[in-house]
């Protein structure tokens, strides 16, 4: 019997991204600074007349990846019926992707590291060879990611190993990085708005995004 369940016919079919953007928060600070930071990047990416999407992860209702491995053969999650399944949609249909993180205890928060290992889903795996041989179905279609990490400490060694938690994972998806950004120095709400060189470096990071979708 053929499945009625609208997200996996359309994970099992070829993935056409739009130039659309899809930015992600990865503070449970709603409304703080990365959440300011998001919406600069954004708006450089608006700037360009590219529609453009944001949520942040801290206020929706989803697990993490318990490992279950059954989206191997369904091509997307089907064992956990959250919030995230509303966003596979929409991770599918943009081109775009922004992450941004605070830090916490030098990498990601828990809610982005979550976000992006219910991307599992998206990996193929050839279960005849050990290591198994792997590809991604959101690589080969010009995707493009930004990224950004906010910190309240001042250097590079504090920020950890942030930055590098979100590139890794989107290169082995399939994502070109367009750049990434480090933040320093930035914890009290609506700090960063008083930034100007940030601000103005993440409207230009935007319109880099913008520019190669």
């Amino acid at each position: 019997m053929t499945s009625t369940n609208p997200l996996l016919q359309r994970a099992k079919l070829p993935y056409c991204p739009a130039r659309q953007v899809l930015g992600i928060s990865g503070s449970p600070r709603i409304g703080g600074n990365t959440d300011a930071l998001l919406a600069q990047i954004i708006s450089g990416v608006t700037s360009k007349n590219i529609e453009s999407y944001s949520v942040n992860l801290g206020a929706i209702s989803f697990s993490g990846c318990i490992g279950c491995e059954k989206c191997r053969k369904d091509k997307i999650c089907t064992t956990l019926h959250d919030d995230m399944s509303d966003l596979y949609p929409k991770i599918i249909a943009a081109k775009g992707l922004i992450l941004v993180s605070p830090v916490h205890n030098y990498n990601i928060t828990s809610w982005m590291k979550a976000f992006i290992d219910r991307m599992y889903c998206f990996y193929e795996f050839d279960n005849d060879t050990h290591p198994r041989q792997w590809s991604s179905r959101l690589a080969q279609q010009k995707r493009k990611v930004v990224i950004a990490a906010v910190c309240e400490q001042e250097s590079l060694e504090d920020l950890g190993f942030a930055l590098e938690a979100m590139e890794k994972p989107m290169q082995a998806l399939g994502y070109d990085v367009v750049g990434s950004m480090p933040v320093f120095k930035t914890f009290a709400k609506g700090t960063i708005k008083k930034q100007k060189k940030t601000m103005d470096a993440a409207y230009d990071l935007g319109i880099q995004l913008g520019k190669q979708l």
